[in-house]
């Protein structure tokens, strides 16, 4: 029977778990393969995009504007939307068995990964996820206790998602009001007393992981400086040898020797670089953050040949209030999927989901994006990662590998949701609550109005129907 699936008798059923990026770009490659598939879009919030609502800097908005390819994917006729919904609690893992022949996971990585050190919990450590989730109105995110009251933030980690951070604290209310923040956390940042940002590598300047388009919308910033220190910058013979024809590399380089350079202007806010420093403690003082207690590194090539950074025994403390880890993010379990505690994926080989206890493939169940490969990449990295585990998909329907779902009726799944009391949202219902975020974005000279809270979203569909 399975050579029968993808044809008008018998189209081939998908169920795709996340709407981000990744989901959208394997629903994009499934729909130009020329089957007949349908596919089905679940996604645990109300909102589709994924990162690219929840995750992308509000003033980054070119790249937001991806969305609109997501957009022309929902509209496709064979595409269903069920938004609101939680895999794993509002319909199981053996229920989409039963109802789909082929299952993907794009679910991200949801989670971060910890320092691991003393005073770590104290309020004010926070993980850079849950800040970007904050400033961009996630609806799980919007209570979050952000004080900015002090005077000094560290954000550890030196990736894109490091220097968004920084780079929002840096930012004054004029340059972020024109963008589609979050009103409560521009409202909080409009009463920030933070003057010094310090981003703080565990490594060298030589292995940063932010883009030349990071570093360098540092030196555009009207109320900050960035901050460099002259001898921070030199470099040991490994990683000079580890960057030599790196175009991109020596060009973050240059960024950070020309900010070195011209130093401190006199802006009122300062964001200061710093190399060679691993957090070993965080200071608290009746409860609160006041300073964090780093170890100087220095870096040694290891056998694999990876440059890695050693302690000296050597230590500096910082004085901050505000402590945002940002160090790497990991997948979370779905119960019923396989999934490695260790790296935060799901595994696979090609895309296929592995049993990692027989090692073997498991029938039908692929995943693509984060989930699959681990938080690397930009938005864009997700399309060719979706693709390969398309292709993966076809080749193993081609070869009659897929087996069919026992109760295939489209119809099932909306009844199923129903009948168990969960308010998914569809795609027609989404365009409703798009149409009023831009008409309100319109009037106020922004992007969108984000409508953070799921209760007023609702209240908003319940309104329109």
């Amino acid at each position: 029977m399975s050579e029968k699936l993808g044809t008008a008798e018998r189209p081939l059923r998908v169920a795709i778990i996340g709407a981000g990026p990744a989901g959208f770009y394997a629903a994009e490659a499934i729909l130009k393969e020329g089957y007949v598939v349908t596919v089905d879009i679940f996604e645990r919030l109300i909102a589709p995009h994924g990162l690219v609502r929840y995750g992308v800097a509000p003033d980054h908005q070119n790249i937001k504007a991806v969305s609109k390819v997501y957009d022309r994917t929902i509209a496709n006729p064979a595409v269903r939307y069920f938004g609101n919904v939680e895999v794993g609690k509002d319909i199981t893992h053996d229920e989409l068995k039963r109802h789909y022949d082929v299952i993907f996971y794009a679910t991200g990585a949801q989670s971060d990964r910890r320092l691991g050190i003393p005073g770590e919990d104290l309020p004010n450590s926070l993980s850079a996820t849950e800040f970007v989730a904050w400033y961009n109105g996630h609806p799980d995110f919007k209570d979050l206790p952000v004080d900015l009251s002090c005077e000094a933030a560290i954000v550890v980690g030196v990736g894109n998602v490091a220097m968004d951070v920084a780079r929002i604290l840096a930012k004054s209310v004029k340059e972020l009001e024109c963008t589609d923040i979050a009103d409560h956390a521009l409202a909080a940042l409009a009463q920030s007393n933070i003057k010094d940002i310090y981003i703080v590598a565990r490594r060298g300047p030589a292995q940063v992981k932010f883009t030349n388009a990071e570093i360098r919308e540092m030196g555009h910033l009207e109320i900050a400086d960035p901050i460099v220190l002259e001898n921070e910058l030199k470099l040991d013979r490994a990683s000079s040898a580890a960057i030599e024809g790196d175009i991109a590399m020596q060009k973050n380089l240059d960024y950070l020797r020309a900010y070195a350079e011209i130093g401190a202007t006199g802006k009122p806010r300062r964001v200061h670089f710093r190399f060679l420093l691993s957090p070993v403690e965080i200071v608290g003082e009746n409860g609160k953050i006041v300073a964090v207690r780093m170890e100087k590194n220095e870096l040694r090539p290891s056998i694999s040949g990876e440059i890695k950074a050693t302690g000296t025994g050597k230590y500096e403390t910082i004085e901050a209030g505000l402590v945002l880890r940002s160090v790497g993010y990991k997948g979370v379990p779905i119960e019923g999927v396989p999934f490695d505690k260790r790296t935060g994926v799901i595994p696979n080989e090609v895309g296929r989901v592995i049993d990692p206890e027989t090692g073997k493939i498991v029938t039908g169940e692929y995943v693509a994006g984060w989930i699959k490969r681990g938080p690397t990449g930009v938005i864009g990295t997700n399309k060719p990662d979706a693709i390969e585990s398309v292709n993966s998909m076809f080749e193993d329907l081609q070869k009659g590998k897929l087996t069919p779902a026992p109760e295939p009726d489209p119809d099932a799944i909306p009844a199923l949701l129903k009948a168990r009391g969960v308010r998914y949202v569809t795609k027609e219902e989404w365009k409703i609550i798009d149409a009023k975020e831009l008409e309100e974005g319109k009037a106020r000279g922004k992007p969108r109005m984000k409508i953070v809270e799921r209760e007023a979203m609702l209240s908003l569909l319940n309104g329109a129907s």
